[in-house]
């Protein structure tokens, strides 16, 4: 037997094999502990019959408490959907997608391995009509946080070419120095890039490209003093993203284009980031957003993942009220809003306030109600099933 001392007491431990009662008890508390897991709202295994429209079960569909038709919003709006949310029982952007007409939903997915995204603008001509505030001075810029150095090359001189660390390489393949060769027109005598240990910044008179890796954080807030750079934020700007995906069961790697989308002039970003002003501090026309629809930490890897995100105003709600997800899903701090609120909220706040918003509001409220009441099921169900057990 194990010997042992306490307080300097000599004690002899006896282990005590677990019986068959022990067994049971815990076998019934992890089915009570499933099911609570299972109504608080995740993705169990279910038989029943789904709405294609709301992706609701059928007994809790919310298509006939919605107006009839679409909401004519004037302030338009995108949403970067994780992909991991679109079937969540409790994930308000189907409200929006059925309840306001000028919406667009774009699914995005977390990046493992490496993304490529190109930003250009709406209106080339602009570039030509911006010039630099001042001398244009990169000595201090950063891709990254935490990066260890960052360097801006002379486009003319491929020799100069040098990175903080050579293990980087994209695709798991091409080394980063052959990627410049290859992916950036060194012939180009106006570009000026960026790069340190997992990203790359290029901005040309053409286009805006970046390569990020994961857990990368970049930071591109130099790039609105480039003339493209702010031809983008005036004209809007297209922006397309590409990743690397690992297929199963074969492990081989391949390339997809994840979104191609526009970003009209006058859009803001509503995610409360450091910069981020309050909405009743706007002074300037917002005619879109967008907004990051996830987790509060899958909305953050979105945020970082697509720099482009940065080059926006940032706004912030009012974190003085509480959502309606109070009871049901968990929000890490005050001023996390579901989606619908934090549009509902923006939109009258922007002066895109207009009937019908209200609707929709209670629309997310009786979708919580349902859940609460699905998940006080589940859990009276599992109760009086582990105490019917033997």
């Amino acid at each position: 037997m194990p010997h042992g001392s306490v307080a300097g007491i000599p004690v002899v431990f006896r282990h005590r094999p677990l019986d068959a009662t022990h067994h049971l008890f815990f076998a019934k508390r992890f089915k009570f502990y499933r099911a609570l897991y299972l109504a608080m709202g995740s993705e169990g295994p279910s038989r029943r019959p789904f709405c294609l429209k709301c992706f609701k079960a059928a007994s809790t569909c919310i298509c006939s408490r919605l107006p009839s038709t679409p909401l004519d919003n004037s302030i338009s709006v995108t949403i970067l959907l994780h992909s991991l949310e679109k079937k969540h029982p409790l994930n308000s952007t189907r409200i929006a997608k059925l309840g306001l007409k000028n919406l667009e939903i774009v699914p995005v997915t977390d990046v493992n391995f490496h993304a490529q995204l190109v930003l250009r603008p709406l209106e080339p001509s602009m570039v030509a009509q911006m010039k630099p505030e001042g001398s244009l001075n990169f000595s201090d810029a950063k891709c990254c946080n935490g990066c260890r150095s960052a360097h801006s090359f002379n486009p003319q001189n491929p020799l100069e070419r040098q990175v903080s660390d050579p293990s980087f390489t994209y695709h798991k393949q091409t080394p980063i120095s052959s990627m410049l060769q290859r992916d950036f027109d060194v012939s180009s005598a106006d570009s000026i890039t960026m790069a340190c240990d997992k990203c790359i910044v290029t901005c040309s008179s053409r286009d805006i490209k970046m390569f990020v890796e994961r857990s990368c954080k970049p930071r591109i807030n130099w790039v609105l003093e480039t003339p493209i750079g702010r031809a983008a934020i005036d004209s809007g700007f297209t922006v397309k993203k590409l990743q690397r995906k690992e297929l199963q069961p074969s492990k081989k790697l391949e390339d997809f284009d994840e979104f191609d989308i526009a970003i009209p002039p006058g859009a803001a970003l509503l995610f409360p980031s450091d910069k981020a002003i309050s909405l009743k501090e706007v002074d300037f026309e917002v005619k879109h957003l967008v907004v990051l629809d996830g987790t509060w930490a899958k909305a953050k890897r979105i945020y970082h993942e697509n720099p482009w995100l940065q080059l926006l105003p940032h706004l912030k709600l009012d974190s003085g009220r509480e959502s309606l997800y109070a009871e049901v899903r968990h929000e890490p701090k005050a001023g996390c809003f579901s989606t619908i609120e934090s549009i509902v909220c923006a939109m009258k706040e922007l002066g895109g306030a207009m009937e019908g918003l209200d609707k929709l509001l209670d629309v997310f409220r009786s979708m919580v109600d349902d859940q609460r009441v699905c998940c006080k099921d589940k859990i009276k169900d599992s109760v009086l099933e582990t105490v019917s057990e033997p």
